[in-house]
């Protein structure tokens, strides 16, 4: 249809050899006529490479979730890649195996495994060790393939720090799930507890949503002594101050809440939340860079990124 041949229009496609301005016309108004798109399984089994980039994950609708995703997208749609998404139903051996099978079924040229959670975790341990496979998880040790690496654990210390600084005697913590046992956050709130010399309540575990954040904040509305608190997420941060607020709590009168992420709503939640941002698209972009074979120093990171503090309405000096 475009009056050329074969090789001509395999060169306008690809963009790596030379085409005049009026071949390469033709060939594209030909392309948009017939709505060809090019076929990337065919292709694969002609060039014995693919360029679909597999994410492996439990969850696809919590925000670092999602945010991380929608940056391997953005970065595998710019080097003229495409991605596949599987998620993992089940951190059962079997839940795992076929969140893997299903994933490796396709022609793969690599995956990128979101190691969030214990799914996560496990998936890494199921891939078999010839799939080029990068991890984004906050677990600075342990992980045998390349990792995009943040760090939660300075971030829960930093978060800490703040509110031991504004007069609070202790900082109760209403933990997320994570990759490992303990997470990060947990251990940098701890320790930090520790190096204070500051008392270490007991803490609260929560799931990821914010049922189970409000759960916590009305246990914590009823425990004596509480002035801060460190969640472990922003969801269950907005579950906590709406649970605190329900019993006429003043927050951050009576009880100063920081979250976890830097959610899109904390800066419009009542009072706006105070919480350590972790810049997930970038996460995401990085993951790519580095199954593309790119070191750490080109993408533009050392390897790991630190989270930092965003403090807004939810924190305020201990009450006298």
């Amino acid at each position: 249809m475009a009056g050329v041949s074969v090789p001509t229009v395999s060169r306008v496609l690809s963009g790596t050899t030379y085409v005049s301005d009026e071949k390469r016309d033709q060939v594209l108004a030909a392309v948009r006529s017939l709505g060809y798109r090019p076929n990337g399984a065919a292709r694969a089994l002609v060039t014995g490479r693919s360029s679909l980039v597999s994410v492996i994950t439990s969850n696809t609708t919590l925000y670092g979730y999602a945010s991380t995703i929608r940056g391997v997208e953005q970065a595998a749609r710019a080097s003229g890649s495409t991605v596949a998404i599987t998620v993992v139903d089940s951190d059962t051996a079997d839940g795992v195996a076929r969140a893997v099978d299903l994933a490796l079924g396709q022609p793969v040229g690599g995956v990128i495994v979101l190691d969030f959670d214990s799914p996560g975790t496990r998936v890494l341990t199921t891939l078999p060790s010839s799939v080029p496979t990068v991890a984004v998880t906050s677990a600075t040790e342990g992980r045998a393939v390349p990792s995009v690496v943040f760090d939660d654990r300075r971030g829960g210390a930093e978060a800490t720090r703040f509110l031991l600084g504004l007069g609070h005697r202790t900082v109760h913590h209403v933990s997320a799930p994570s990759s490992g046992h303990p997470s990060g956050r947990l251990v940098g709130w701890r320790e930090t507890l520790r190096a204070a010399g500051a008392r270490v309540p007991r803490v609260i575990a929560a799931d990821w949503n914010v049922e189970s954040g409000y759960a916590a904040g009305l246990e914590l509305a009823v425990r004596r002594g509480v002035t801060a608190v460190l969640c472990g997420s922003d969801e269950i941060a907005f579950g906590v101050v709406k649970a605190l607020q329900s019993r006429g709590v003043r927050v951050p009168g009576d009880i100063s809440v920081v979250g976890f992420d830097d959610h899109p709503l904390a800066a419009y939640w009542t009072p706006s939340l105070t919480t350590v941002a972790v810049d997930f698209d970038q996460l995401g972009r990085e993951a790519v860079a580095l199954l593309s074979g790119a070191a750490p120093s080109e993408t533009g990171c050392d390897g790991t990124r630190s989270p930092h503090l965003v403090e807004r309405g939810s924190t305020g000096p201990a009450p006298g």
